[in-house]
């Protein structure tokens, strides 16, 4: 599960369309509706960033008011969160741990786990013991808020598709194939990075290569509520996490409460 090390120190650059904010007002608001605080008042309530990375969607719960916790089992991305933590001078708490098993130190009012997070757990097994953990790391009457990709997304959209993207500094190759009888989508990165110290806008100027390769497994919503009964969670809520409203098969992300 520790795919990202090359790619930690621009994996923000590549991951500037995601809406974080809007992630963040949202799961706010259900981490407030579910814990009957809907008086917007977040009170220090103490929450785990499950997968946390770089530390983007932590921060942004910290500035709602949140006590966080960051885990993430890659130390490259915890150091880059750690040196975004320095910069902005929060107080969040980072620690290198597997999400299978979660253990902040101490209970906290919610878990949070977005941007696919989930989908890194290979096998339904996996997921029920990242469940499992939660909550064993909820105080009672905690919540999971969380999204995961469907079959549908990896299959249908980006199955055995090529993307490509680059910066001034920087650029990758992201090639995707799909695996239809484990639902696993594995893609290849192939990162260019500009070599420290040099001018990447001069001619000639030295670019390092490397390879990454990622799996990722597709869940659909029956699967996931199998999961939650197995850990002794259930689904409090769930929707389609791009377009708001109903599940449905066209639905490529999936939000969801459990507690």
């Amino acid at each position: 599960m520790n795919e990202y090390t090359s790619f930690a120190k621009v994996y923000d650059r590549f991951m500037d369309n995601v809406p974080y904010e809007e992630w963040a007002d949202r799961t706010d608001g259900l981490i407030r509706k579910y814990l009957g605080n809907a008086e917007g008042n977040a009170e220090r309530l103490h929450v785990v960033d499950a997968g946390c990375g770089t530390g983007v969607f932590s921060e942004l719960l910290s500035a709602r008011g949140y006590r966080v916790t960051g885990a993430d089992i890659s130390e490259d991305m915890l150091a880059e969160a750690e040196r975004r933590r320095q910069e902005t001078g929060s107080d969040i708490l980072y620690i290198c741990q597997d999400m299978r098993e979660l253990d902040p130190g101490e209970q906290a009012d919610a878990v949070v786990s977005v941007c696919d997070c989930v989908n890194y757990l290979l096998s339904a097994g996996d997921v029920t013991r990242f469940f499992a953990a939660v909550k064993r790391a909820l105080k009672p009457g905690g919540v999971l808020v969380f999204d995961y990709t469907t079959p549908h997304r990896y299959r249908d959209e980006i199955g055995d598709a090529t993307i490509a993207e680059s910066r001034d500094d920087c650029a990758f190759i992201w090639e995707n194939y799909y695996h239809e009888e484990e639902h696993i989508n594995e893609y290849e990165l192939t990162l260019f990075a500009a070599a420290p110290g040099s001018d990447p806008a001069s001619d000639g100027a030295p670019f390092l290569r490397s390879v990454e390769v990622h799996f990722q497994r597709g869940y659909t919503p029956e699967e996931i509520r199998e999961c939650a009964a197995d850990a002794g969670l259930e689904v409090l809520f769930e929707e389609d996490g791009e377009e708001g409203g109903a599940v449905s098969g066209d639905s490529g992300r999936v939000r969801a409460v459990l507690g």
